[in-house]
């Protein structure tokens, strides 16, 4: 592999505000996406995707958890 230019500049990881401490992230989805993975932030305020580096943070006011709420990063009509 070729070395990097030094000036090269890498994006930071995409940082997500979420209401719960338990999230799902599939990397954007379609062909450049990955598996969906669940992430739960345990004691912490942020977890981060080891697949793509995405940073979840737990927003100033999480809401309460909930079994039947879906953490998955997708709008229901697309389930």
């Amino acid at each position: 592999m070729p070395p990097r230019h030094p000036d090269a500049i890498i994006p930071p990881p995409e940082d997500i505000v979420v209401p719960t401490k338990r999230v799902a992230c599939d990397g954007g989805g379609g062909a450049l996406g990955h598996p969906l993975v669940y992430m739960d932030m345990g004691g912490d305020d942020f977890v981060e995707c080891a697949y793509c580096d995405r940073r979840f943070v737990l927003d100033a006011h999480p809401k309460a958890e909930s079994e039947y709420f879906s953490p998955a990063a997708r709008p229901p009509e697309a389930h």
